[in-house]
Parts: structure tokens; sequence; C-alpha cells
């Protein structure tokens, strides 16, 4: 972990933007921030946090501040601490960004090099080699931090290695988890954790996210980016994602069709289906899933009150497309009937639940 963070190709780190390691500006989440300065407050902050929320909200970002924070002994043993911030000349700071503070593991899957590419999971010998740490004393008789980035790439070898020590913590031990989907992490684990759900960011909140970025985002024309944070769920990554005026056309193109469901025009789903069966259209095929996804989610909880039963055809169609859809990358089949029996199920589901 000693390596220079220039040089260190991030698995799951949007080019452009700086890894949440190295981001100084926060923007939102103010009681999630203000529920670790209160036990750093009181000096009962707990031992294990599970920080859960949708992606590209600021989790890992607010992750790496708790540990700038706590791994700096003049803050960490502050009683009247009013902030998170750590400034970026600080010695922390620069170790926590190279990925060198005697103090801080991470685990989060292994970046590509020259000769590998990055890895799928965070496998357990290296949760094994970075959990060490905790057996012996820290360097600075301070605290001792571990991030995982995320839970979700845990295997469940892994998951049970973090579980033994969050079990029985080491004194003055921090655990941060971040999670995409906190429901499906291990029960013993969530059990063990306080539990921090961040919610989406508002249009604020974002726009100033943006505008911290520089160029060339933040010279986006402000259509661009309205449009974009209509379909980017509250996400600052998502909405970065989409700042493009063809991506965002598209999108607008698919959402008209489903919205026009059960009584979409077969020739403009034929002509999707068409264009999405080429070789060079992946783009759009991820797309056009996401898109239908998005849409399929908020029909559901637009309807919510219609109860379960009601609701259950939308529910089971989701479930098939998921499928459909990994049996498609994995056999490499042609998207064209997939895409054709999509839209099909989907009216079928929409007359249904009406």
């Amino acid at each position: 972990m000693s390596r220079d963070a220039d040089d260190i190709a991030e698995p799951d780190q949007l080019e452009g933007t700086l890894h949440p390691r190295e981001q100084f500006a926060f923007f939102g989440h103010k009681e999630g921030e203000e529920a670790f300065l209160e036990g750093l407050r009181s000096g009962r902050l707990h031992h294990a946090w599970l920080i859960g929320g949708p992606q590209g909200i600021g989790k890992a970002t607010l992750a790496y501040r708790v540990a700038r924070t706590v791994l700096d002994p003049r803050k960490s043993n502050d009683s009247g601490l009013q902030s998170l911030d750590v400034a970026r000349e600080a010695n922390v700071a620069r170790q926590v960004a190279a990925l060198s503070h005697p103090n801080l593991a991470i685990l989060r899957r292994a970046p590509a090099t020259d000769k590998k590419a990055a890895s799928s999971t965070i496998p357990v010998d290296a949760v094994r080699r970075a959990l060490g740490m905790f057996g012996s004393t820290s360097a600075d008789g301070g605290y001792r931090v571990c991030i995982v980035d995320s839970a979700e790439d845990l295997t469940t070898a892994s998951a049970n290695a973090l579980l033994k020590v969050i079990e029985e913590p080491p004194p003055r031990s921090i655990f941060l988890i971040v999670s995409h989907a906190p429901q499906r992490v291990l029960p013993t684990i969530r059990s063990r954790c306080r539990r921090l759900l961040l919610r989406p960011l508002d249009a604020a909140a974002i726009k100033s996210a943006i505008a911290s970025l520089g160029a060339p985002w933040s010279d986006m024309p402000a259509e661009v980016v309205d449009q974009a944070m209509s379909f980017g769920e509250g996400s600052v990554r998502r909405t970065l994602e989409l700042l493009d005026a063809d991506k965002v056309a598209f999108i607008s193109q698919i959402t008209d069709i489903l919205d026009r469901l059960p009584r979409a025009e077969a020739k403009q789903i034929l002509a999707l289906a068409e264009s999405l069966a080429r070789k060079d259209a992946d783009d759009d095929y991820d797309l056009t899933l996401e898109t239908v996804q998005r849409w399929v989610s908020g029909r559901l909880h637009e309807r919510a009150d219609l109860g379960p039963s009601r609701l259950a055809p939308l529910v089971e169609v989701c479930d098939k497309i998921a499928r459909s859809a990994r049996e498609i990358d994995i056999f490499n089949l042609d998207r064209r009937p997939f895409i054709l029996t999509l839209f099909d199920d989907l009216a079928d589901a929409v007359r249904r639940t009406a």
C-alpha cells in the first residue's frame, strides 16, 4: 500500500475525476457527518459502520474524510470537534492519499497492473493481510482504520474473515464499510455495525459537486446538466456519466417508448431492437437496460399503494429481464429477440397492473 496514488489505476474510478481518498470537497450528508462528529466528541465512536446508499453519492468520500480525521491525534481527541475537514497539505492527508499511512488498511478490488487486469472481487488472502495490522499496537497509539470499498466485492470467505475482526475489535479500531446494497451484506456483519444510510443528493449539491471538479465538467451547458440530473437519480457519478447530449437524448427516446406501453409503436421497438443488435451498440444496449430498470423501479414506487399482489407482474418481468440479460452476455446470443420480448413482457405487465 505504499505505491504513489498517481501510479494506481483504480478499478471503478470515473475517468477525469479525483478518487475519493483525494477528494476534499464534500456536499450534502450533513447528518451523516454529524453522526461521526458526535461519536468523536463523546469519546464513544462506534467501532464498525455500514455506510449505505446508491453508488456515486459520496459514501467513500465520507469514509476517507472520517479516516483522515480519526488518524489525526489532535482531531480525534478534540472534544469540541466541529468538522471533519482536514487540510489537503496536512501530513495525514498526504499519507491517506498515497495509501501509505501505517494505521490505515484499505480493502478493495486490486487495481490493474501491466500484467494483470483489475480483480473482480476482494479475495480472502487480501483481507487477512490487510487486517494483520490490527494484531499489533497502533504506530502512534491512536486509531487504526479499515475502509472496505465496497462490501459487494467481498467473497463469502473474505466477508467471514472481516467478520472475525469486527466481532472482537482491538481498542481504538474503526471499520468503515461502504455498501451500495447494504441489505445484501452478510447479516452477521450488519448486526455488528452502526448503519448509516446516505440518501441521494439534491440538485443543488450535485451542481456544486460538478462545479468543484473544474473543466471540462464545469463547462457543460446548463441544459445538458439539468437533463443529466433528471436521469441521474441523485448520484454525482451517474450524472457525470450522462453529461452527454446524445446519451440524454437516447434515454429520453427509450423512456418515451416505455411511457407509451402497452400502446407503444411496434415499428419503434423493432427499429430499436435492430440497432441494439449491432456489434458496436454495447453502450446503447447497456444504457437501454439501465433505463428500463430505472423506469420499472419508478413505476413500482409510484404505485406502491396498489400492494404487492397487484405489482407482482412488474417485479416478475424485471427479474426475467435480469436473467435473460445475463444469458445474453454469457452465451453471446442475438440481442434482437431479447429486446422484442422485453418490451412485449413489459407491455403485458403494464396491462395487468393498470
